[in-house]
């Protein structure tokens, strides 16, 4: 018989008043989503235990099929989301592809999440080298070892790789692999949520338009 995971029950009206009604939270209001994302993000990166810039990134294959995966955020502003990847790999491949993608942040000890939707491009190569040479050598000489998304014989194989690619680089850092950059996600829609008592979530949403943003309120 199989043994069914441990899945926690739904809290009880105490815990809830007790985990979320302590917090005298104000109405969720914004004029501009990425200002309220960079203060969130600030927020989170107090009280995350760790990685507050992860995100789950979500892409579809050439049948429409949905993948998703943690990756780490790596810059944020006025244009968009940027987050780097080997270009050969599976996101690499269906990004490239599709030209969209979603992205999905959940900073579990504030209780809040963002997901966002938008198109997909290239960083430039100077953005790339950039961020590329912040990388340390171990990082940078495991992105030239590793042929993501394809079958590994073992892991002696990439350890071979990496120490391969060592002698090749001296001891110095390691150029960048034409194989790998970055992308930037330009958002056409941002969705705040916010936790309340009871499941009455909060739903702010903003939908891309000329000029600006619109601003909505969604049922939780």
């Amino acid at each position: 018989m199989s043994v069914k995971p441990p899945i926690p029950p739904s809290p009880t009206e105490d815990e809830y008043l007790k985990a979320v009604a302590a917090a005298d939270l104000p109405p969720l209001t914004a004029e501009d989503p990425l200002a309220l994302f960079a203060e969130w993000l600030s927020e989170a990166v107090k009280s995350e235990v760790n990685d507050p810039n992860a995100m789950a990134l979500a892409t579809a294959d050439a049948d429409g099929l949905p993948d998703v995966r943690m990756v780490l955020l790596k810059d944020a502003g006025a244009d968009g989301f940027v987050f780097y990847t080997n270009l050969g790999s599976a996101k690499g491949r269906q990004l490239a592809d599709s030209g969209k993608a979603a992205l999905l942040f959940h900073w579990k000890s504030l209780r809040r999440q963002v997901r966002v939707r938008g198109t997909v491009t290239p960083v430039s190569t100077e953005e790339a080298d950039a961020y590329w040479a912040t990388r340390a050598r171990p990082a940078q000489l495991g992105a030239w070892a590793s042929q993501q998304s394809q079958p590994l014989p073992d892991r002696l194989a990439f350890e071979k790789a990496i120490a391969a690619y060592g002698v090749k680089f001296g001891l110095g850092k390691a150029p960048r692999p034409p194989h790998w950059s970055g992308f930037r996600l330009t958002p056409s829609h941002i969705e705040f949520w916010r936790d309340r008592p009871f499941r009455l979530h909060e739903r702010l949403v903003f939908d891309a338009a000329p000029g600006g943003w619109t601003t909505s309120r969604l049922y939780p």
